[in-house]
């Protein structure tokens, strides 16, 4: 058996005084698998913290041995001697492997992140189903979303003077860029609104899947961004499936059919003021701020309109009157704004933790859980080839959001 000899580690200088140790047990003789040669005498360790040993054979790796126990070897840890400096041997080697706190930290992020997805799904979900329930039978679109950015403001309010979210300062130079915005957000909200209280849920949400079509049109010809030929061929699927759909929907009619499309021609507009017109004076707004001003503008500018249109049908003595159950419209349309204001609200959040494409995918996937609840919930009668339609026109979208990202290749 070929001996193997103890060094002293270099790492920590040797003690000026020496001793033998107050333990009998610190070098027990029952450690046979290691030989110490005749030249390791126990005296010339100096009890050093940190001895290595090396062989021809055995790799030299340094160990601590703890004085809790008889014996007990620790790796990859290094103990100052009694008389060294501090700041000589204040250094440490760590084994090369992700920290515990690490790793608990990615998997909170993930489950974070897969609830704020559900949670989107489901304020969405009970938004369309609440919203149609009241539409059915209160047949005042301009009202109802007057409500619905009421309740929002009121949510709003209430974020800021809890200091839940940072009340933002705003100029009169932002109010002023920000208000084009609140105007086609608020005719988005009611274009969207008048489709739902003409058509079913699924249709009207299968007309917004054009919603990449306008995008594409408006950022053309105000932006100057000219599509690449894949999100041209993606927008094929879409508006084919959705006139597919349309031709072949029982509950069709103009009035929703164009509303919807008016809602998408809004929606998108707004975002493309947002590119035109924020990029200079709106740059210290997150968008959950921007939207909760939004929101508060828009019911500003919504209810004059609501009282000159509609006037005060929304008292309780209008409402028995009209045969209706009063503490079920009023519970539904809080529930609806409720949730209306706050799948929003979590939608930016989930912007705020995710690329745009992972946002736009996730949307296309929300709207196919829309309509698949909405039927199911209002039993909507759908065709084969209505279905297929709708299919064809979600997976161009899915298809958009994918393409979306190739950027062109400059000459």
């Amino acid at each position: 058996m070929q001996s193997t000899a103890f060094t002293l580690s270099p790492s920590l200088p040797l003690p000026t005084k020496t001793r033998r140790p107050s333990n009998p047990t610190f070098y027990p003789r029952s450690f046979d698998p290691v030989r110490a040669s005749s030249s390791s005498n126990p005296r010339d360790l100096s009890l050093s913290p940190n001895v290595s040993f090396s062989s021809p054979h055995m790799p030299r790796r340094s160990w601590f041995l703890s004085p809790s126990s008889p014996f007990k070897i620790r790796p990859w840890t290094s103990a100052p001697a009694p008389d060294s400096d501090p700041r000589t041997s204040s250094f440490e080697v760590r084994a090369a492997s992700v920290p515990e706190s690490v790793e608990h930290s990615s998997i909170w992020k993930t489950l974070e992140l897969g609830a704020l997805f559900g949670l989107w799904y489901l304020f969405n979900i009970y938004f369309n189903i609440y919203n149609k329930q009241v539409l059915k039978v209160y047949p005042y679109p301009i009202t109802v979303t007057a409500v619905q950015f009421a309740v929002g403001t009121v949510l709003v309010s209430l974020m800021w003077g809890l200091n839940l979210y940072k009340r933002p300062k705003i100029s009169g130079s932002q109010l002023a860029a920000i208000l084009p915005l609140a105007l086609v957000h608020t005719l988005g909200n009611l274009f969207t609104n008048m489709s739902l209280g003409k058509v079913a849920v699924s249709f009207t949400h299968t007309i917004k899947a054009m919603e990449p079509f306008f995008s594409v049109v408006l950022s053309a010809m105000f932006l100057g961004e000219m599509p690449t030929a894949w999100v041209v061929a993606s927008l094929m699927p879409i508006v084919g499936g959705v006139a597919l759909a349309s031709v072949t929907e029982a509950s069709f009619n103009w009035a929703g059919f164009w509303s919807a499309m008016a809602s998408n021609l809004s929606n998108q507009s707004r975002n493309v003021l947002s590119k035109k017109v924020m990029v200079n004076k709106e740059e210290s707004l997150d968008n959950i701020t921007l939207f909760s001003i939004i929101t508060v503008m828009s019911f500003f500018l919504l209810s004059p309109v609501a009282i000159l249109m509609d006037g005060v049908k929304f008292t309780p003595a209008y409402l028995q009157s009209a045969g209706l159950n009063v503490k079920q419209v009023y519970t539904r349309s809080l529930l609806a704004a409720l949730c209306f204001h706050a799948y929003q609200q979590v939608s930016y959040m989930i912007l705020q933790r995710v690329s745009p494409v992972t946002h736009s995918v996730g949307n296309c996937v929300k709207r196919v859980v829309v309509i698949v609840s909405s039927v199911l919930v209002f039993k909507t009668a759908v065709s084969p080839i209505n279905t297929f339609g709708t299919g064809i026109a979600l997976a161009g979208v899915f298809l958009y959001s994918r393409v979306k990202r190739i950027k062109p290749k400059k000459a």
